[in-house]
């Protein structure tokens, strides 16, 4: 497992990977793209050409999950920010995601300060995905340590904490 992520000059970090954790950031990654395409928008033209789009909860749970309601208790309020606010949220997923896809290989890793911003929210948006689908809770560590290699979920759950491992070195390398 690489060591973590580095600060470097100009307040950059580093991280070095082999070619087996690229590939799995990569492909993690992608699958998030793929969940974050564009949503559906509304039917009349001016509202396609400005990004206003549905104001549907989503009913997929990772979905639901990324993309939250910015009002609680209040459905029609609710309905309206994520009408106006959705298309572009997941625009920044997707470019986060794709900034990652770009930058992920093996061997040394070098980022900018604004990569490793960009590398932070795609980790983000894959462990909240991975944490929904695991139906992670906050004794996540306690369940890893309870499980043996032979659990069909021990896979997941330890991509899971070395996605958390890897959030938490990015965040301190930064400050």
């Amino acid at each position: 497992m690489s060591g973590g992520f580095r600060a470097s000059g100009g307040g950059g970090v580093s991280i070095v990977l082999d070619a087996g954790e690229a590939s799995i950031l990569r492909s993690l990654v992608s699958q998030v793209l793929d969940l974050v395409e564009p949503g559906t928008t509304g039917e009349d033209p001016l509202e396609r050409a400005l990004g206003i789009g549905s104001a549907a909860q989503p009913s997929d749970p990772v979905l639901a999950r990324l993309f939250p309601a910015g009002y609680s208790g209040d459905d029609q309020a609710a309905a309206e920010f994520r009408r106006y606010t959705e298309a572009t949220l997941r625009e920044g997923k997707r470019s986060d995601a794709e900034t990652l896809m770009e930058t992920a290989g093996e061997g040394r890793v070098r980022l900018t300060a604004e990569q490793a911003q960009a590398w932070l929210r795609a980790l983000n948006d894959v462990r909240l995905a991975l944490g929904v689908r695991l139906e992670v809770t906050e004794e996540v560590h306690e369940e890893l340590a309870g499980m043996t290699e032979d659990d069909p979920r021990y896979p997941a759950y330890v991509t899971y904490d070395w996605l958390t491992y890897l959030q938490d070195t990015l965040v301190r390398a930064l400050w």
